[in-house]
């Protein structure tokens, strides 16, 4: 395995516990589970509950039972377990009047039952049953997490490293499919329809310490970015954009950092020319585009045994790794580069070019 590929495969130092976990999510939906079927087929309990007791006072009326005795009569009767049977199960001398209000009741009945079904089973196979309440109480015990909206390549990227890190974030995305395969994995996730600002508000923006703006549309981004802006005047907004002549547009609208992808990947490929060690670009108002490599010294490189002073004099040296650990003391005068350390610069591409040569020399 390359240095560079063992250097950044170290799983990353924990920022802070998400509260977003597995556990979580779990524990939330075996609790607000049972409250959320009851909300979903709340109608049609009182519908039952209300047919129970009307065939309690059919019974208490026609056949003489005492109360308690005529609402199990009842219960025994509509859910067809066959305690008791009315008339002493002579249906021929039954009286007419209570037999029609016995038939009305089970119809009743048995349709509040057949719909207290159906909801119950699309709801769990639709995955809709706590779902709404998990994320809602998740989302309020969050507090400095990232809004990702949108989850293309890119938002997925996004999601992936803060999970890396550590960091609670919540997903907003318009794909139906999307959002029930996220939901799958137990990750907060909301779809959007319509305007993103109630998106954003059940997202917890007024708590949120970013907000990535990744959709593959760059209307939806900008709109996005104006909205967000609205809500949270301090809030920090990244978004991606990818017609380049939208980065000062994207900018007026509020966003904090303007990224264009198109540029970016562009940029990559043609540089990927002129070194093979290129391993980022840094995007900068202040320095302009500027590149990032790392170089390994080998055996006979010339610029073994030299400090940072004469390195400098080609690229700005951002970090030596040695050893497959960051070395903290290269600004120190004894420092001293040696065979084998990976030399991460940043520069532009003809100096990075004359770098490489120097490092590469025998």
């Amino acid at each position: 395995m390359p240095e560079s590929d063992r250097i950044f495969s170290r799983e990353p130092t924990k920022v802070s516990r998400r509260e977003s976990s597995k556990l979580s999510y779990l524990l939330y939906e075996a609790l607000y589970g049972p409250s959320v079927f009851v909300k979903v087929v709340y109608p049609q309990l009182i519908i039952l509950m209300a047919m129970f007791v009307s065939g309690a006072a059919i019974f208490s009326y026609f056949e003489g039972l005492p109360p308690l005795d005529a609402l199990l009569a009842s219960v025994s009767t509509i859910t067809t377990i066959g305690l008791y049977v009315p008339n002493g199960g002579n249906f021929l001398t039954l009286n007419r009047t209570e037999a029609g209000l016995l038939i009305a009741m089970l119809i009743v009945s048995v349709g509040a039952g057949a719909s207290i079904l159906q909801d119950t089973v699309g709801s769990v196979v639709n995955g809709e049953l706590a779902r709404g309440e998990v994320e809602k109480k998740l989302i309020e015990r969050l507090k400095g997490h990232v809004i990702v909206f949108g989850y293309g390549h890119l938002g997925r990227y996004v999601a992936e490293k803060l999970d890396e890190m550590g960091l609670d974030y919540v997903v907003v995305t318009r794909n139906p499919q999307i959002y029930d395969s996220l939901l799958k994995k137990m990750l907060v996730v909301l779809e959007i329809e319509g305007h993103p600002v109630d998106a954003l508000k059940a997202a917890g923006i007024e708590k949120a310490m970013l907000v990535v703006a990744s959709h593959a549309d760059d209307p939806d981004n900008m709109v996005l970015v104006l909205t967000a802006r609205k809500l949270r005047p301090d809030v920090r907004i990244v978004s991606v954009v990818n017609d380049p002549n939208l980065v000062e547009t994207s900018k007026i609208a509020g966003a904090n950092v303007v990224i264009p992808a198109s540029v970016t990947v562009g940029h990559l490929l043609a540089l990927s020319a002129v070194t093979k060690d290129l391993v980022g670009i840094v995007f900068s108002e202040t320095i302009g585009t500027k590149e990032i490599a790392q170089f390994t010294i080998f055996k006979h490189s010339k610029l073994i045994g030299k400090g940072m002073q004469e390195v400098a004099k080609l690229a700005m040296v951002i970090g030596i790794v040695r050893n497959d650990s960051v070395v903290s003391n290269i600004f120190d005068p004894s420092f001293r580069l040696q065979e084998s350390d990976v030399v991460l610069v940043l520069g532009d591409p003809s100096n990075l070019h004359s770098l490489e040569e120097e490092a590469e020399a025998t």
